[in-house]
């Protein structure tokens, strides 16, 4: 879409804004909006009235706030319920988190919603007459503004915006007629984006239900589509190849108690990466890990093909390690004994059907619970000729490859989306375009 830019423009005296169309001001974010930081927690106390809680997660995950969303049961004064019950208009943001990138994340209110408060580490901004709250909140979706809050918030361990922050905050507006303009069509050309993102999302989903599918298949029922089928009594398992066996876990890994040698590099587990020297994690991740401050007797050694069950086994299997090192004590490492080509049982160890038997060993699954070797025991195996599963594992390796590669596209065309809708409204809020006539010719009336 290429669209015109304004006839005339002018020099904001904003350094990060630059030039603003000739008609258009440059307010002070309190001389446009109220601006109201929230104090209601969301703990229920005796002699409040009780109130559904807008929360920081509404806001965060969502572009609007509606009445059919599920809202924290809370309570609050009768002052606090004056101030802070949301009104067609309001947009909410997030004033405070753990990093700068997660402040100002703002969503709009666009009905009055009698009974629910805006919550603790939120602030309300309600327009004044002569502004648009739809406008707003596209203000606050733009890159500059959200590079303009990065620079000033502030913090150590958590970082905020204060009430002077969010007040001075210098935004473009238009006229009001205009506001509304740029809102409706942002509104309409987002949509369109939206649904084309939501497409690309839900093909990711059907290709990582398809690659489970695929190695589940493979590693309880092999390649061959003629092969004789017994019935293995395992409900994990159901029917595999007649030819193959069925063992109990701890007959084929055992638990390694090495501790960790002088020369071990530290290594990691995770669920994204698999097992990497704790180095080489924190380069990918930009961020660093816990450093471990207690004595090398403490951590265990591992080798090569060895299998680590870390604190996320139960949500997403366990991992292969194909480095020589030392991790924590709190991981349980697994040797093979006899019947494991280890690279097969690594697709094994991440298919589905397989995580959900470990889940069915426990009655009660929390974020981060640990997975033992008790549990890791309580689930039988199948005995397959190491040969087959040689071949096994190099089918899957095609097949998931092919996967793989096809969910880096629409992954690869989500992102490219995400910046053209992040482009659009940024320059539509500040007027690098102009839209006006672009909305009228579509049909849309602001």
């Amino acid at each position: 879409m290429s669209l015109p830019r304004y006839p005339e423009y002018k020099a904001s005296g904003v350094e990060w804004l630059g030039e603003v169309p000739g008609h258009w001001e440059v307010k002070r974010l309190k001389q446009a909006c109220h601006v109201f930081p929230s104090n209601v927690d969301k703990k229920s106390h005796d002699g409040e009235t009780p109130v559904n809680l807008c929360n920081y997660t509404d806001v965060y995950y969502n572009e609007t706030i509606t009445v059919d969303m599920e809202f924290m049961a809370a309570t609050a004064t009768d002052d606090q319920i004056a101030k802070f019950t949301l009104r067609a208009g309001d947009t909410i943001i997030t004033k405070d988190s753990e990093t700068a990138d997660d402040i100002a994340i703002g969503a709009y209110v666009p009905a009055d919603l009698p009974g629910v408060i805006c919550g603790y580490h939120l602030s309300m901004i309600r327009p004044l007459a002569d502004t648009a709250g739809a406008f707003v909140k596209r203000l606050f979706d733009s890159t500059y503004v959200r590079s303009c809050v990065a620079v000033r918030a502030n913090g150590l361990t958590r970082v905020g915006l204060g009430q002077y922050e969010i007040d001075n905050l210098e935004l473009p507006f238009p006229p009001l007629t205009e506001q509304q303009t740029i809102a409706a069509f942002l509104d309409s050309e987002t949509g369109k984006i939206d649904a084309l993102i939501a497409e690309q999302q839900r093909l990711v989903e059907l290709l990582a239900e398809k690659r489970q599918a695929v190695i589940s298949h493979a590693v309880t029922k092999g390649l061959n589509p003629n092969a004789r089928m017994k019935d293995t009594g395992i409900e994990w398992l159901g029917e595999v190849p007649e030819h193959w066996g069925i063992s109990q876990s701890r007959r084929m890994f055992a638990v390694r108690s090495q501790p960790a040698l002088a020369s071990d590099r530290m290594l990691t587990a995770s669920q994204k990466h698999g097992i990497l020297f704790q180095s080489d994690f924190v380069e990918r991740e930009g961020r660093r890990v816990v450093e471990v401050i207690i004595g090398i007797e403490s951590l265990k050694h591992v080798e090569p093909d060895d299998f680590i069950i870390s604190m996320r086994s139960f949500q997403g299997g366990i991992e292969w390690c194909k480095l020589r090192g030392s991790t924590s004590f709190h991981y349980v490492m697994l040797k093979p004994i006899k019947w494991v080509y280890p690279h097969f049982f690594s697709y094994l160890f991440k298919s589905i059907t397989y995580i959900q038997a470990l889940r069915a060993t426990t009655d009660l699954i929390r974020d981060g619970q640990e997975l033992r070797y008790s549990n890791f025991a309580q689930v039988d195996l199948p005995i397959v000729p190491i040969e087959e599963q040689k071949c096994i594992a190099s089918f899957l390796d095609i097949e998931v490859a092919k996967f793989d590669t096809l969910t880096a596209e629409a992954n690869r065309a989500i992102a490219l989306l995400q910046e053209r809708r992040s482009a659009l409204i940024s320059a539509a809020v500040t007027g690098r375009i102009d839209v006006r006539k672009e909305l009228t010719q579509v049909g849309i009336t602001a």
